[in-house]
């Protein structure tokens, strides 16, 4: 039997987030860098208002917060992320 340790998803997690914050947002301001203990997510928080998150290792995920409808939107790719910011700037 193969044991994955939390901190092993957390690392694995952490490399995720910076390489899609390297990709696809350098020089963007962080606010915030961290991990919760309770959903396992390991995130980036941008002075933009986006969120880049990964959760025990697994895809990365961009997600917005719109204080007008206070939704929270979930993104699977970059690509969702920025159709997204183009239609709210044409708004």
């Amino acid at each position: 039997m193969e044991y994955t340790s939390v901190a092993y998803l957390e690392a694995k997690g952490k490399s995720l987030v910076w390489m899609a914050y390297a990709n696809n947002f350098a020089g963007e301001d962080i606010m915030e860098e961290g991990f919760n203990p309770n959903s396992g997510y390991v995130y980036l928080a941008l002075e933009n208002g986006t969120t880049i998150a990964s959760a025990f290792g697994q895809d990365v995920e961009y997600i917005v917060y719109d204080f007008q409808t206070d939704e929270e939107m979930i993104f699977d790719s970059f690509e969702e992320l920025e159709i997204y910011s183009i239609n709210q700037t044409e708004k």
